[in-house]
């Protein structure tokens, strides 16, 4: 092919046309997306750190000797202080002054094996140091985090090593921060004293139904024994959801579950970011499919006659071997109930 076939006319003379420098704007946004989604990860979680409630929990004089593992005493409070009359309205929790113990849990999370979630019947009949015997909750009454940390050490034989309580409403917004918890029902639930109106069947339950559900025990015939057990399903979902992927790859949804986690909770004040992780990962543990261990501390009786009303009293020979085991950090042998 000759040259005067090989140009085009049109184009002679002209010099050659450089090659375009190729801007790859894709590649930098896609850098700066995730320069700010790890800024995120460590800016948030700072922010919200330093929103946490700190408290002097652990009590002082005689204490159990440390142990293997580590023990988280969870306390869920009924306390209504710092709710507005609109809140309490929409989570139905009354105007009862000074503050109880809805729930008690015991998280012990071991150097290996898998980790136990304990619940204690807030109506436990035992020894309250100082006061006698009453009923377990009645200790958070009388003498705050401390008081209650002193009674489960004394009745457990366990060293408790951090203290986490969760209020009212800090537990229904961690539950709208995560849009809400995903509860299969055998049967509907309906409870006047809760507030709930639930239908059989899988539903997302929103804040103020969440709250109802782990608070309602008079519809089940199991009483104070049932609403632990859902009590723990409940928890083991939260954290389940809160840990899982789909929070931490959605910058909205980390941001308002971590603000909303850090209103809603109180801790120790020996407590670090990577002690609560801990006990965040503890929990996600024990949510179902998880392989972690969830159980009441055995009873013998649960409507023991007391001079402070029905009461529930524990196996003694069955709760010693439970807390034996947990001491010893051995939760191999624990079955879940």
């Amino acid at each position: 092919m000759s040259q005067s076939q090989s140009i085009d006319p049109r184009y002679a003379g002209r010099p050659p046309a450089r090659p375009k420098k190729r801007r790859n704007w894709f590649a930098r946004i896609i850098g700066l997306v995730v320069l700010l989604f790890v800024l995120s990860l460590i800016c948030i979680p700072l922010f919200a750190w330093g929103k946490i409630n700190k408290v002097e929990a652990m009590p002082d004089g005689d204490r159990p000797a440390d142990t293997a593992g580590t023990t988280f005493l969870l306390v869920g409070s009924d306390s209504r202080e710092g709710l507005t009359r609109a809140e309490r309205a929409k989570l139905h929790t009354g105007t009862a002054a000074g503050q109880r113990t809805d729930s008690i849990m015991l998280l012990h999370v071991p150097e290996s094996g898998p980790t136990a979630l304990i619940s204690l019947p807030r109506d436990s009949y035992v020894s309250i140091p100082g006061h006698g015997k009453n009923k377990i909750n009645a200790a958070f009454t009388f003498g705050g985090p401390q008081l209650l940390i002193k009674t489960v050490e004394n009745v457990t034989g366990l060293r408790v090593d951090h203290y986490v309580e969760i209020g009212f409403g800090g537990f229904a917004s961690i539950v709208d921060s995560v849009g809400g918890i995903n509860m299969c029902l055998p049967k509907a639930i309906k409870d006047e004293y809760a507030h709930i109106d639930l239908p059989k069947g899988c539903q997302d339950l929103d804040g103020p139904n969440a709250l109802g559900y782990v608070r309602a025990r008079h519809f089940d015939p199991l009483g104070d024994l049932g609403r632990v057990q859902r009590q723990r399903e409940m928890i083991g979902a939260i954290a389940d959801k809160a840990v899982g992927p789909a929070t931490f790859l959605n910058p909205f949804r980390f941001y308002k579950l971590s603000t909303a986690g850090a209103e809603a909770l109180t801790i120790d004040k020996d407590m670090g970011p990577l002690t609560l992780l801990k006990f965040a990962r503890g929990m996600k543990a024990v949510a179902a499919g998880g392989n972690g261990i969830t159980l009441t501390v055995p009873v013998s009786d649960t409507n023991l006659k007391t001079p402070n009303g029905s009461a529930v009293k524990w196996d003694n020979a069955k709760a010693t071997a439970l807390f034996k085991a947990l001491k010893a950090d051995d939760t191999s042998g624990l079955k879940s109930t």
